[in-house]
């Protein structure tokens, strides 16, 4: 199949991406998760990873040479000077990757999912023809993150004020995900989307 449809899916922390990418993955979509990709671009020996020691200095570094995230993310988020030169570095690296893992190769189906949080706040968005939001209420997403990452509620409201607002992410979306229902729903919604957006992109 050549040059299949890109479909990008995205939602605020503690949406249910992941969940949602795998039922699709299920029915056999090819998806790119841009989370596993930021991961791929600072992989110790990358030039991105390179830069950031250069910048930020050794102690970003654990001993193995991995990128100390927590380290890097405490520098960031006091400063946002620092933040727009690493996003400034990684954002451009990371979209480039996610476009040639979204090459086609040997896909069956019309279109492939980009799963990335950062969709709709970014360029990336422009890789991508159609955009699913996976959306449940800010309630859910404190409760669902402080429980999956140990998070304190002050910690997670922060993080989900930094991101772009739910209203926002809605007013955007071409296709909406409810997840906060019981999970047969939640796989009817998918089933029923992934036949719509079969029509969609054969035509």
């Amino acid at each position: 199949m050549s040059n299949p449809a890109v479909i990008g899916l995205t939602g605020g922390i503690g949406s249910g991406k992941s969940t949602v990418a795998k039922m699709f993955g299920a029915l056999g979509v090819h998806w790119v998760d841009a989370d596993i990709v930021a991961r791929e671009v600072v992989e110790p020996g990358t030039p991105a990873l390179g830069k950031i020691a250069e910048h930020f200095g050794a102690e970003i570094l654990q001993d193995d040479g991995q990128l100390d995230r927590a380290a890097l993310r405490t520098i960031v988020f006091k400063d946002p000077n620092e933040r727009e030169w690493l996003e400034s570095l990684l954002h451009p690296t990371i979209r480039d990757e996610l476009a040639r893992q979204l090459q086609p190769e040997n896909y069956h189906l019309p279109y492939v999912l980009l799963v990335s949080p950062l969709l709709l706040e970014t360029d990336q968005h422009t890789l991508a023809s159609r955009a699913i939001v996976v959306d449940v209420p800010v309630e859910t997403q404190i409760e669902r993150t402080m429980s999956r990452d140990n998070n304190d509620r002050d910690q997670v409201e922060r993080i989900i004020a930094a991101q772009m607002p739910r209203e926002h992410r809605l007013g955007r979306a071409d296709h909406i995900i409810r997840n906060d229902r019981p999970l047969p729903e939640v796989e009817q919604q998918v089933q029923e989307l992934h036949q719509q957006l079969l029509d969609i992109c054969r035509d």
